[in-house]
């Protein structure tokens, strides 16, 4: 399985044993991880994947550019208060620590997250080519509204929704 790391994050795919898929035919990634796994697999992926697993997917495309503005400018003003509130809201509604995992990311890859779209026809591509894709939700997740999330994604894809979850679906 190829995956990949959300945010300011690595090596927490072992938080998520339950939902992945240790197979070489295998892609899966989580919050921002989830928009690189999806675009490795749509532009770069040259070999059989059958499976695709987006955890927490960031999705923020119904934000208005005020909200990604503030939020590039709170994390240039304090990085670490930032990470701090971050790595809370992510954890939430549990109290898992997830300092252990911290690799702080940079602006760049903020403003990425922030602004990406996610595409319905590149959605439909992965499916022609045979790619099952799967989207793990938690009804309360503090970082992106689940229910807006899994109104776009219910339509193509395998949706859950774990309604006691938050951002780590655990």
């Amino acid at each position: 399985m190829k995956y990949f790391n959300g945010f300011s994050l690595t090596g927490e795919e072992q938080l998520f044993a339950n939902y992945l898929d240790d197979s070489d035919f295998t892609v899966a990634g989580f919050s921002y991880g989830a928009q690189l796994a999806f675009e490795y697999l749509y532009q770069e992926s040259q070999g059989r994947i059958d499976r695709l697993i987006l955890i927490s997917p960031a999705y923020f495309q119904e934000e208005k550019s005020s909200f990604v503005r503030t939020q590039l400018r709170y994390f240039d003003n304090n990085k670490e208060s930032y990470i701090d509130q971050f790595l809370k809201n992510v954890s939430y509604p549990n109290n898992i620590d997830l300092s252990r995992y911290l690799q702080l990311g940079d602006s760049a890859k903020l403003r990425s997250l922030l602004s990406y779209r996610w595409d319905i026809r590149k959605i439909e591509e992965l499916i022609k080519r045979g790619v099952d894709i799967e989207v793990y939700l938690g009804g309360r997740d503090r970082i992106i509204d689940s229910s807006k999330a899994f109104e776009f994604f219910s339509k193509l894809t395998t949706t859950y929704l774990i309604k006691e979850s938050g951002h780590l679906i655990s």
